[in-house]
This record gives C-alpha cells, structure tokens and sequence, in this order.
C-alpha cells in the first residue's frame, strides 16, 4: 500500500509487485542512458510532475550530490517490469524506489546492491519497516516512509449502541460492539476480503493478530482468523459485499455513515475529513489484546547493480537525501505515511496528533515478505485469500478452507 496520495493506491493491485499499489501511467517519456553527471531515477509516483515538491527534492538532492537527476515516473506494475528488463539490458537506474513487497524479488533477481554495499546507514530505521527490504540476513534499501492499516469509526453510530471506542481492546469487545450496534439498527464493519492481494492485505491483521504464522496457514490460530470475519458475515455485523470490496469500495460504505467500523489505511485520511460526520481511529485489536500486526506499504529508496561500482558513491548520497530527517518529513506528509524513524514520528505526531494511532499501528506492523519468506509470500497470499473467500461465502467451514490454501501454498513453495 503505497503512496496513496489519499485514494489513489487502494484502487488496484499487481501481483508482480505483491502490493496494493498506484494506479496510474507514466506521465514522463523514459530516461535516457545516464552519463557521467547525469543520474537517473525511477520512481512510482507519476502524478507528480516538475513542478511538484518531490521532484523539486529529487533536483536538489542531486545538486547536493553534484549530479543531474533524470527522474522518470512509472506506475508499480509498470516500473516492477521495466526494473527487471532493464537489469537484464545492461541499463538500471542508479536509484530505484519501488513498493516494499518488491525489494525481495528485485534482490533475488541480482538487481538491487545491499545497503552495506553502498555503505548506507540505516541504524536509525524501524527494525520492522526495514525488515521488509530484507532477505538472506542482507537490507537491499531504506523505506522512505510507511502506511498501515486500522479501524475507523463512526462516533454517532456507536454513540446510539451505547458503545464507547475506547473500549474495544480484543475480539471478543469488538464483536460484543458489533452486536449492539446490529440491535440499535445500524450496520456494523466493513472491510475489503475480495480475492486479490488487497483481501490478503486487509485479512493479516486478524491472522497476525491471532497470533498465526504465514507458513503454516491452518494452525488453530489461523482458523480462527478466518472464523471471525466469516461469523461477523453470516450474524450480519458484516455486510455480504465484504467478499467483493475492494479497500476502496469498502471504504465508500463506510463513508455512507451507516457503518460503525471500516477498516482501512493511512491515504483515507483526507477523505475521512470530507464525511460529514464525526470520526475516530483505533488500532485494529489483537484477539486477546494489543495492538495487532497490520501489514506495511510503502516504498524502499534502492540502488540497483551498476557495472561501473564507482556510480555508487553518489547514488548512497541521493539515497541519503532522500531519507534524511527533515526530507522524509515533507515526502512522508506529503504521501500521507507514517516516517520509518521514531525522531520523525515524533515530529509527525507534535504537528498533527491525528496520526497518534497511525504512529503506533506502524510500530506494532510488519512487512509481508518479512520472516524471510521474500518471494514466497505471493504464492502463500494467493490461497490464503481463497481460504477467506470460501469461508465468507460459506463453500467450505474455515478449517476446511485453510487446510486447502495450506496444503496448496506448501506446494507452490516447494
């Protein structure tokens, strides 16, 4: 989940990039070969053109490096591609800034350099954010920011249930709020469970949250995952049309004002503001308590694999710039992220305490392809979302339709 210039991200998905990711198309022809002072960079943010504050960051991060940048906007899927083919070509950017889920099977395929490569320092960087650009015990870039997910809610439908958001601290109190927010005649959550990654995406809270493991997808903490959304569907404190939402039709029923609760991220901000009515932000609960893992998006500021090494040096400087404190704080509120270090959260929350429970759902979250499984986790998320799907649909109970997507992922990761 990336950028999400607010709602610009939660509207499509490729399976290349394993996130949910910009729509969009490449609003600048592709960058020349660079030379000797000219270095290009490849980013997936096309919306912004040279007028923008990022692009303006990017020319002055190159002159502080004493270079020409040569930025090129993609869209992820599109930039994913071109990374790949251009690796292959001979003819990478210096400096790549894809989607987190997309470092692993960049770093995989030989294209990124390591940060110790590059002698980049990322000491003062989340363990948790940095993990997703991890894979083999080596860190292939640094996260540029990040964006999570959590529960909005609507203060007048849970004011009618007599329920207070504070609260609901497990499972067990949200679904006890749900219930009499179904009696006092209102509807209850709304979250996106379609079979794409999205559905993945917004289903792992409550999977991490139980306290289950991706590579073992049927263990009795998983099941239960999957048994809570499909007994919120079938008691009706979930809407029918979870199955198909998408995060941001999800999030358009929300907006009706007839929900107490959508689950949704950091880019709805904006749109949050536009409702109409008054709103609240809770972490999505763990089952027995705590905050639960939600999943991060964002994206990895990277240096792909140059023949000539001595291209590096000036690289690791835009890398630097670009993440530097004082930078990451205008990129981060820029793109509605939360920042990957805790000096700039701090400042994010003293200037807007808003982001309060955004700050400590990024704390609490983890990268999908973390746990080494790198690329692994696509072949695992895609029967994990059949699994929901079948047991919100009722074609097969919960442990029936996770013993399927774990014999299925065993298989597909062999």
């Amino acid at each position: 989940m990336a950028s999400f210039v607010p709602a610009r991200r939660a509207a499509c998905l490729a399976l290349a990039a394993v996130t949910l990711a910009a729509c969009g198309s490449s609003q600048n022809s592709a960058s020349p070969e660079p030379s000797a002072g000219a270095y290009t960079v490849w980013d997936p943010y096309p919306q912004f053109d040279k007028t923008s504050d990022w692009v303006k960051l990017l020319d002055t991060c190159g002159g502080q490096a004493g270079v020409t940048v040569r930025r090129t906007g993609y869209d992820t899927t599109d930039l994913t591609n071109k990374a790949l083919l251009a690796a292959q070509q001979g003819n990478p950017p210096d400096v790549l800034i894809v989607d987190n889920p997309v470092v692993s099977t960049l770093a995989e395929a030989g294209v990124l350099t390591t940060t110790e490569e590059t002698r980049t320092d990322t000491s003062s960087v989340a363990p948790n954010l940095l993990a997703a650009g991890q894979t083999g015990g080596k860190t292939y870039g640094v996260p540029i920011g990040a964006n999570t997910l959590a529960l909005y809610y609507n203060k007048a439908v849970l004011d009618k249930a007599g329920v207070d958001a504070e609260s609901i601290k497990d499972w067990a109190t949200l679904t006890a709020a749900l219930e009499k927010v179904k009696a006092s005649g209102r509807k209850g959550i709304t979250f996106s469970a379609i079979g794409t990654e999205e559905g993945s995406f917004q289903f792992l809270p409550w999977f991490w949250g139980a306290g289950a493991n991706l590579t073992k997808l049927d263990s009795p903490e998983g099941v239960s995952a999957v048994a809570l959304w499909a007994d919120w569907v079938k008691k009706g404190y979930a809407p029918n049309s979870v199955i198909n939402n998408t995060q941001t039709t999800s999030w358009q029923e929300f907006a009706t004002g007839d929900f107490a609760f959508g689950e949704n991220g950091t880019w709805q901000l904006a749109n949050a503001k536009k409702t109409g009515f008054e709103y609240g932000i809770i972490p999505i609960p763990g089952k027995t308590g705590g905050t639960a893992p939600a999943p991060t998006g964002g994206e990895f500021v990277s240096v792909p694999v140059q023949s000539d090494t001595g291209r590096y040096a000036a690289s690791q400087k835009l890398v630097a710039c670009l993440t530097s404190a004082d930078n990451a704080y205008t990129t981060d509120t820029t793109l509605s992220y939360i920042a990957a270090t805790e000096a700039v959260q701090a400042k994010q929350v003293a200037q807007n305490k808003e982001l309060t429970v955004w700050v400590e759902a990024v704390k609490a979250a983890k990268g999908r392809t973390s746990d080494d499984l790198g690329t692994k986790y696509p072949k695992i998320s895609e029967p994990m979302w059949g699994a929901v799907q079948a047991a919100l649909s009722g074609s097969k109970p919960p442990q029936e339709a996770m013993a399927a997507a774990q014999t299925a992922a065993a298989s597909a990761i062999q």
